[in-house]
C-alpha cells in the first residue's frame, strides 16, 4: 500500500539497560542480548508509544525521558491520512491499550509499535524486538526476574486520549492531531 509519496514510518529503539544487558546478559541469563528494548512510532512528526501509566502517549520524536534513540529504522511509508491513524489509535486506547492493559512482558510499547506499524505499512517492527521477552523469560534467570519488573514502563509523552476532565494542563487532550 506504500508508496514513494506516502509518509515515512520509522520505528525509534530504545535500549532501557543502557548497555548493561550487552555486557551482563551472557553470564546472567547464558544468552547474549543487545538491549532491553522500548520502542515508538515516528510518523506525521509525532513519536507514538504505549505506556502503562496512561496508555497510548505521543511526543516529539526522541522527546521521552529515555532521550534520543538507539537506533531509528525506517519500516516503510503509508498513505493512511493522519486523521484516521487518530482514529485506529482512539479505537486502541479504549480497547486493546488501555493503561490498565499494559504488562512491561507480554503487552508492551513492542506490541503496540509492531501492530502500528503493520496497519500503517504491512510490516511490523523487527522480530528480535518483539521475540525478547519470550526469549529471556524462557532462561532460569529470566524467570526469577519477572516479578521486578511486572510494574515497569516509560514516561514523558502526554496521553492521546485521556479520561474526560483529565486533562494535563498544556495537553491537547482529545483534540490530539
Amino acid at each position: 500500500m506504500a508508496t514513494q509519496q506516502g509518509f515515512p514510518v520509522k520505528v525509534y529503539i530504545y535500549d532501557l539497560s543502557k548497555g548493561l544487558a550487552r555486557s551482563l546478559s551472557q553470564g546472567f541469563l547464558g544468552r547474549q542480548i543487545d538491549g532491553i528494548w522500548h520502542t515508538g512510532i515516528v510518523v506525521y512528526g509525532e513519536e507514538y508509544f504505549f505506556g502503562g501509566s496512561t496508555g497510548i502517549e505521543c511526543c516529539r520524536p526522541g522527546g521521552t525521558i529515555l532521550g534520543q534513540p538507539d537506533q531509528m529504522i525506517e519500516v516503510g511509508k503509508t498513505e493512511i491520512p493522519k486523521d484516521l491513524f487518530m482514529e485506529y489509535l482512539r479505537e486502541l486506547s479504549s480497547s486493546t491499550y488501555k493503561p490498565d492493559k499494559y504488562h512491561l512482558l507480554d503487552h508492551n510499547c513492542n506490541t503496540f509499535s509492531n501492530e502500528a506499524a503493520e496497519f500503517l505499512t504491512g510490516k511490523g517492527i523487527p522480530s528480535h524486538i518483539t521475540s525478547l521477552p519470550a526469549d529471556v523469560l524462557s532462561t532460569p534467570f529470566g524467570a526469577m526476574i519477572r516479578p521486578f519488573v511486572d510494574e515497569m514502563h516509560v514516561q514523558g509523552g502526554h496521553s492521546l486520549f485521556p479520561a474526560p476532565g483529565n486533562y494535563p494542563a498544556g495537553s491537547r487532550g482529545n483534540n490530539a492531531s
